[in-house]
């Protein structure tokens, strides 16, 4: 004992930095851990224990992770969104994120609603439009409540056309908007000449060219050409570099044998070649396939949806169905485009946090190295964020596998109990919209998901559990 109190002092300090303030300034070494109890206070600290190992749940859990697994989304077509999406009616507006009424929702959105209106030709003014949105003449829906999704502002009105993905083993349908790429988009905020002229061409050219073409394809399945583009650098997300080539590779051939003129398919080509985000939201329509497959399992504790509507974060889980569980959001830190900061910066937006509810995106960052060019960081940065989700998720998914990691399969299914047990918010990378309408992306970056959301879900669904 002696000989220890000779020693020079060297202290593991959890939680609370004043206890090593102290031991630094009287000469002694602490090493810091960012340390917290479990849960968020004594209801959630009571709920988790009521779930932690419960036989129930994690059986439910095995099941619905299992159906998350088997989901086979297979791009079968492009249709009309008021025609095609169920439900959907006249004037509806569908929105990312959870649900928000049109006071309250983020400059972003409100510039892709008056775009909306505008090409529906329900007002001719921007001025006409805003009093209409705020007359009580449109219904403004999540656009997971129809089974969809869509990026940023995530605008999805009837006249859109929209990708259709069908599950080859349950037949549910899922779907997304067609991405106009990168500057000023409706998505962003943006309605001047320019975006809604590329929106009708996008309606009345590109559609019908990869419709045609996947008419002659028999279809596309999704989940061996998103493997393929991780092995290739892509994580889903962020970066659809390689996704985006190979999907105009598979369907150009049938578009050529297709009746559309040549005009028609060159210049679909040529818009899809220089997009690299044009595969986001296919990726995102099979994400939500697939966790579409894993929803409505009772006990289950999995998430289903994690979106953002700029204002706040929506959370939904397995066991819980439709229900959502908000927080309030905020900006994503990361790497800002010249001229603009953290203080230009949206709340985070958008439904496209779907690839990393599935296993990619965020959480396969791992794959796509370059990605770090992009939303900050370093390479270890990304193996990292997705060596640390593996702490929150029931498996992995075999059918994404990730090369710098000896080809072990995405983490995936994650468990609000665990993300609530091990204070470890799910990791989401995105990017950053200005907070103003129509000035578009600012940037990208890495975010968390709010503990708040899961707090409420684990406390919602030991309710439910005997």
């Amino acid at each position: 004992m002696s000989n220890l109190f000779g020693q020079n002092l060297g202290v593991i300090n959890l939680g609370l930095d004043g206890f090593a303030d102290v031991i630094e300034a009287e000469g002694g070494a602490a090493a810091r851990v960012d340390w917290r109890p479990p849960a968020g206070g004594p209801d959630a600290a009571a709920a988790l224990a009521k779930l932690a190992g419960n036989p129930a749940v994690e059986a439910a859990n095995q099941q619905a992770f299992d159906r998350y697994l088997a989901s086979q989304p297979v791009l079968e077509g492009i249709g009309i969104a008021g025609e095609t999406l169920p439900g959907m009616g006249p004037r509806h507006i569908l929105h990312a994120g959870p649900p928000i009424e049109w006071e309250r929702m983020a400059a972003p959105v409100k510039g892709a609603v008056v775009g909306a209106i505008l090409i529906e030709g329900w007002a001719d003014t921007e001025d006409a439009a805003l009093e209409l949105a705020a007359g009580g003449e449109i219904t403004f829906e999540p656009c997971h409540h129809f089974d969809a999704v869509g990026p940023m502002a995530g605008i999805i009105s009837p006249s859109m056309p929209v990708v259709v993905v069908r599950d080859a083993v349950s037949g549910a349908r899922t779907y997304s908007n067609l991405n106009e790429g990168l500057g000023k988009v409706l998505r962003y905020g943006a309605y001047s000449g320019e975006v809604l002229d590329r929106l009708r061409w996008i309606g009345g050219t590109l559609a019908p060219v990869i419709s045609k073409a996947l008419e002659k394809t028999g279809g596309i399945e999704l989940k061996p050409l998103m493997a393929q583009a991780m092995h290739m650098g892509d994580e889903g997300h962020n970066r659809n570099v390689a996704g985006s080539v190979m999907f105009l590779k598979t369907i150009i051939a049938a578009a050529l044998n297709s009746d559309s003129s040549r005009e028609d398919v060159a210049a679909s080509a040529d818009f899809i070649a220089n997009n690299i985000l044009f595969f986001l939201n296919i990726s995102m329509a099979a994400c939500k396939c697939m966790l579409n497959a894993a929803d409505g399992v009772e006990g289950s504790s999995m998430a289903t949806v994690m979106a953002r509507n700029g204002v706040e974060f929506g959370l939904r889980i397995s066991g819980l169905g439709d229900r959502w569980f908000t927080a309030a959001v905020e900006p994503a830190d990361g790497l800002f485009f010249a001229g603009y900061s953290r203080d230009d910066a949206a709340p985070d937006l958008g439904d496209s946090a779907i690839t990393e509810t599935a296993g990619i995106g965020g959480f396969a960052m791992a794959a796509a190295p370059a990605i770090v060019q992009f939303v900050g960081g370093t390479s270890a940065t990304a193996i990292n964020a997705t060596n640390e989700m593996t702490h929150v998720t029931i498996g992995r998914n075999p059918a994404f596998t990730i090369p710098s990691l000896d080809f072990v399969g995405s983490p995936a299914g994650i468990d609000a109990r665990m993300v609530v047990a091990t204070n470890t918010p799910p990791v989401i990378n995105t990017g950053i919209a200005h907070k103003e309408a129509g000035i578009g992306q600012i940037g990208a970056g890495i975010t968390h998901a709010p503990m708040e959301c899961f707090e409420k879900a684990v406390i919602a669904l030991a309710d439910t559990i005997k």
